[in-house]
């Protein structure tokens, strides 16, 4: 039985509406004596990062965990500090393809939500983005207390835009998102580009 078209998309935002340049952080570890991809992989360990994205501790409590972490590396906790500062400094760049898709979306009777692993800065990054009127619905997964890939996040996802499962597009970079989006039972798309764009207004057809 053929499925039912979607009327409403989740979008991720890391890695499909914001971009982030590579160099920016390259240049940020050589400066500061570090090895490469130092900054993002004491990061992104999950013991430290999974509290911070189900609003267990804030975004400026896990940063001071990756300064203590990096302290030995970047010969002390002071350059440490003005590492991770500098770092995060550096916001990323919304991609003008996709917010032009959500746009287009929206206009079309879409309901679109950010659904995002996110800590408590979403709030203020989307605001110098300019972004905060951009959806229908913001799904943070330090608001839920629940993260991607969890059914439970998913399920609160798709009450946020109004619509069952079986008729909302979520589209995410990461395969282990959208493997669980499916199992939640949404329709799910991984992000490779904006070559993915005409696929997704198709299946829109708004």
């Amino acid at each position: 039985m053929s499925r039912e078209r979607a009327t409403a998309l989740l979008v991720d935002f890391d890695g499909v509406l914001r971009r982030w340049d590579p160099e920016v952080v390259a240049g940020v570890e050589r400066r500061y004596g570090l090895a490469e991809g130092a900054l993002l992989e004491t990061a992104m360990q999950w013991g430290r990062l999974q509290p911070a994205l189900t609003g267990q501790v804030s975004h400026a409590d896990w940063m001071a965990g990756v300064v203590d972490a990096l302290a030995e590396p970047a010969g002390g906790a002071e350059r440490a500090r003005a590492a991770v500062d500098e770092w995060q400094r550096y916001r990323g760049e919304v991609d003008a393809d996709v917010l032009g898709f959500v746009r287009e979306a929206r206009a079309g009777g879409i309901r679109v939500g950010l659904a995002t692993n996110a800590t408590d800065l979403l709030d203020d990054d989307l605001a110098a983005f300019g972004l905060a009127g951009e959806f229908d619905a913001v799904v943070n997964s330090y608001r839920l207390g629940v993260n991607k890939p969890a059914k439970e996040y998913f399920r609160a996802a798709c009450q946020a835009v109004a619509t069952p499962p079986d008729r909302v597009l979520f589209v995410d970079d990461e395969d282990w998102s959208v493997r669980g989006a499916r199992a939640a039972g949404l329709s799910a798309h991984r992000w490779t580009g904006a070559a993915d764009l005409r696929y997704l207004r198709a299946a829109l057809a708004y």
